[in-house]
């Protein structure tokens, strides 16, 4: 997968929405610190080593997603859009292979849109996963939630 914005068509998308009570500097830090990030990236139950966290374009975010029942899942991605405080976008190079493409928008002071986008080359790649992933992106995004309220 190169280092490009994938088209965004419906049948390729997995996509998650959330409002949170926080505000959007807030929520970018909590998606673009690793200390942060590692707290509630991944599904209830998971825990995270991170490798590598190079957070530019370009750079490498290498890491284990430790599962409840003590299976590891190695993640490797490649930064590829980074627009402060708005925008982050990365290729998850390891399988399954996707773009991910997180949106915040301030709605006030107080509350950010959440936009979580998974987004494959293919239909049939998109729709092996869609089922299993809108429910435990919604788990992530719970997390999401918890550690904003760690976040001073």
């Amino acid at each position: 997968m190169q280092n490009i914005v994938l088209p965004q068509h419906p049948d390729n998308v997995i996509e998650n929405y959330r409002e949170v009570n926080a505000h959007i500097h807030t929520v970018y830090k909590a998606i673009t610190v690793p200390e942060h990030l590692s707290k509630w990236w991944g599904p209830n139950g998971f825990t995270n080593t991170f490798n590598e966290y190079d957070f530019r374009v370009g750079g490498k975010w290498d890491f284990i997603m430790h599962g409840p029942d003590g299976t590891n899942y190695h993640n490797e991605s490649i930064f590829v859009k980074i627009e402060e405080p708005e925008l982050v976008v990365f290729n998850h190079i390891s399988a399954p292979q996707f773009q991910a493409v997180i949106q915040l928008k301030e709605i006030d002071g107080h509350k950010t849109e959440v936009n979580f986008k998974q987004v494959f080359e293919t239909p049939e790649a998109c729709q092996k996963l869609k089922a299993f992933c809108l429910e435990k992106n919604e788990e992530n995004l719970d997390r999401l939630e918890a550690e904003l309220a760690n976040i001073k």
